[in-house]
Formats: structure tokens, C-alpha cells, sequence
């Protein structure tokens, strides 16, 4: 089983809805017994709240419900325990990193270094645009999976 964790600042709008996109993803492609998905914080500002409404409402508008998610912080722990931890952008990346104690097993990425258009996953918190960040979780979250598949 193929364990991965995606992390963004405060685990209620961008990780969550990577989370939650890569799980129909895999479920649609007949594999959701090949993975073990989930998501987490780098900070501890948002920790036991829902996701963000309009990060809800944007998974809801595509059939995905988000339920029962709350926000948790990474810990050094979860770097054992995964085998990926993907993060929305160099943000994250860099406090992952820290949080970690590094990366020696090579399992830190960016979602969307999988993809051709490499860089950070939209940050709909300071923008308001959903839209931007749903298509930017869909290719990562696609990429990804191709990218696994191909292994």
C-alpha cells in the first residue's frame, strides 16, 4: 500500500481538497485498496477545524464530500509513516523540510513538479479563486497518480 500525505499551511482549503481529489481519483481507477491518503498542517493555527467552506463547497460542486475532515499538523512521525509527502508550495515545502529533519529518504515533492508546469498550487486563502486551486489539486493529484502507476 502506497501511503501519502499532503501538506499545506493550515490543512483547510489546499491540502484537503488535494486529499480528497486524489481519493476519487484512485477510487474511480478501481485502486483505493492500493493507498492510504490523507493531509496536514505546518502550522497549528487552524488544528481541529473543518475545511474551509468554500474549499467544501468547490469538492461538493464535483460529487466530493470532504466530511468529517479537520486540520492537523504535520509531525516528524508522519515522515516514517508515508512513503510521499507532497506539499502545495515552496512555503511548505521549506517548513516540511524543517519540521522533518530534512529529507533523506527522498519522499518531500511538490504536487505539481509532477506535473509540465511545475511550481506552487494556487493559495485560493489570500486569492478567493477555488477554481484556480481545483484544477491545480486535479492535474497534480492526475499527474501523481500516472506518475505512481508508472512505477
Amino acid at each position: 500500500m502506497k501511503k501519502i500525505l499532503f501538506v499545506c499551511h493550515g490543512n483547510i482549503c489546499r491540502s484537503p481538497m488535494a486529499e480528497f481529489v486524489m481519493k476519487r481519483l484512485v477510487a474511480d481507477a478501481g485502486l483505493y485498496d492500493q493507498y492510504e491518503i490523507a493531509s496536514a498542517a505546518t502550522s497549528t493555527e487552524e488544528i481541529g477545524n473543518p475545511v474551509y467552506p468554500p474549499a467544501r463547497r468547490k469538492l461538493a460542486e464535483h460529487g466530493i464530500s470532504c466530511s468529517g475532515k479537520t486540520a492537523r499538523q504535520l509531525t516528524r512521525r508522519d515522515y516514517q509513516y508515508y512513503d510521499l509527502l507532497i506539499g502545495m508550495d515552496r512555503y511548505n515545502l521549506q517548513n516540511m523540510l524543517r519540521m522533518c529533519g530534512g529529507d533523506p529518504d527522498g519522499k518531500i515533492h511538490l504536487l505539481l513538479d509532477y506535473t509540465a508546469r511545475p511550481g506552487d498550487v494556487a493559495d485560493p486563502w489570500y486569492t478567493d479563486d477555488f477554481d484556480a486551486t481545483w484544477r491545480d489539486c486535479q492535474e497534480g493529484c492526475q499527474a501523481l497518480l500516472d506518475d505512481l502507476q508508472n512505477e
